[in-house]
Order: structure tokens, then sequence, then C-alpha cells
């Protein structure tokens, strides 16, 4: 499995999203995911799933440090004593001692970030948390997240596809060391008919579901948490490792949601 390097730290490419699955799918899900080679596997509280993905991990016989686990504190969560009391309590759902990456699900409107962050740095002091960053954040705000934060932001997870653009925030993290993390980096399932993507993948013996995914990858800074419960969707979105786009059928898919902006192609050199 390819990773980025993100201050330091090497965050698999490629992970496994567990949105809108719970009990023995979940778990059914993240285990098959292990045994293909995903090493990210990603969770929330909102989900309501972390116990399936605690267990999941647990009898897969991958090594507890082998795989970068993520969950996300819930928006009624963003409290200082709650944000502590929360993440204690997705800990014991997980059964695990600390886990890789805590995010900020999604901005409050009534909780300042920076108590928030506060607490979260907190527990990276106490060793229960490794890395921390947010989620459906705007540039602005992760701007804020990070100006207020003793560690760094090292990513900000947020729908990013083919047919979704994001030029300012992919400009930001570039420039700043911070990871982009694509969910629904399928657009729930709308990439697979898309002529462009089906026509760049015949060249490669690929799908357009792939072409996507091998897109978001090939970004500098660009990860991608693919969500699903199939064992063949599994082994389809983990094998995209055998190829590479050319630059200019880069620019054909960044086209599809209506071409990149002339800074952001800079930075990405394309």
């Amino acid at each position: 499995m390819d990773s980025i390097s993100v201050r330091d730290t090497q965050i698999p490419t490629l992970g496994l999203g567990t949105a809108q699955m719970t009990g023995s799918e979940c778990r059914e899900a993240v285990e098959q995911g292990l045994d293909l080679g995903y090493r990210h596997i990603d969770t929330a509280q909102m989900y309501g799933n972390e116990d399936a993905v605690g267990a999941a991990v647990t009898e897969s016989g991958v090594d507890r440090e082998e795989v970068f686990l993520t969950t996300k504190v819930n928006r009624g969560n963003h409290q200082y004593d709650d944000v502590l009391s929360s993440f204690a309590d997705s800990l014991e759902r997980l059964g695990t001692e600390y886990v890789d990456l805590l995010l900020i699900h999604a901005p409050s409107r009534s909780v300042p970030v920076e108590e928030t962050i506060k607490a979260m740095n907190h527990l990276q002091e106490d060793g229960t948390v490794q890395h921390i960053g947010v989620s459906n954040f705007s540039v602005q705000q992760t701007k804020e997240a990070v100006n207020v934060s003793e560690t760094p932001i090292i990513t900000n997870q947020v729908k990013y596809h083919p047919l979704n653009a994001q030029n300012d925030l992919l400009e930001y993290c570039i420039e700043n060391d911070i990871m982009l993390t694509a969910y629904s980096p399928l657009a729930r399932g709308k990439v697979a008919d898309n002529d462009t993507l089906s026509r760049i993948g015949e060249k490669y013996g690929k799908n357009a579901s792939q072409v996507a995914l091998r897109w978001l990858i090939q970004q500098e800074k660009v990860s991608a948490i693919p969500k699903a419960s199939r064992r063949d969707h599994l082994e389809e979105n983990i094998d995209i490792f055998d190829f590479e786009l050319t630059d200019e059928e880069m620019q054909q898919v960044f086209e599809l949601q209506g071409g990149l902006i002339d800074r952001v192609r800079s930075v990405l050199d394309i």
C-alpha cells in the first residue's frame, strides 16, 4: 500500500470508509478489507459502528500498530469535557488504547473550535490520540483550527471526487502540508457511468471507479476512503496501484468539475 508523508507521518493513500455500515455488515467489510491489504480504517462516533470496527481489527490477525485507525468527534460533543468523555467511550467501543487520528466531524455553530481543539491536544498529551484533524471544514475554518492548535492539523476530510471540485482547499493543503482526505470519492456510484473515466480506463484495463480513485491518490497530499461492503468492490477499489494516469488524463478528469484554476495547476505541477 502506498502512503502519503504528512508532518513526518506515513498515512495510507487508500483507506476504507465505513459510513452507513453497522453490525455484521461493517465487521465483515473491515475484516475483508484488512485481509486484502487495507491499512487505514475510517469510522466515527455518529456512525454507530465503532464496536464493529474495533472487533474486526482485533480479530483480523493484523497487528494493531499496522492499522491506521481514524474516528471523529460528533457535533454534539464539541465542549471540552464532552470531547474527553465521548472519546473515552469511543476507545472502549473500539477496544484499543489509542487512535491514530481523531477528527472534528464537522464545525460547530455554538462551540468555539479552540475549545474542541484544546481537548484534542490534551488527548494527544496523554497518548490516546496520535494525530488530529478536521472534517467538512472550509479553508478559513481550517486556518482557524491550525492557528489555535498546539499540534499540527494533519488532514481535512471532505467530499471530493471527479464531479465535485475542491480547488481552494486543495491548494491550501498542498502549501501547508495537510492531507486532503476524500470521502464519497466515487460520488455514491455516479462516476461508474462517466464516459470520460470509462474511456481512460479502457487503456489500462480498469473501470471508471478505479480511474476516479487513481486520479485522487495521484494528486499531491490527497488520500481517499471509499466505502465498500462487498468483497469484489473492496478488491476493485484497492487494485489501483499498478497504473498511472498521464498529465493529460489527469487534466481531462479535472475538466469534469470545470477544470483547474491556474494557481492550483501550478502547485500540482500538471
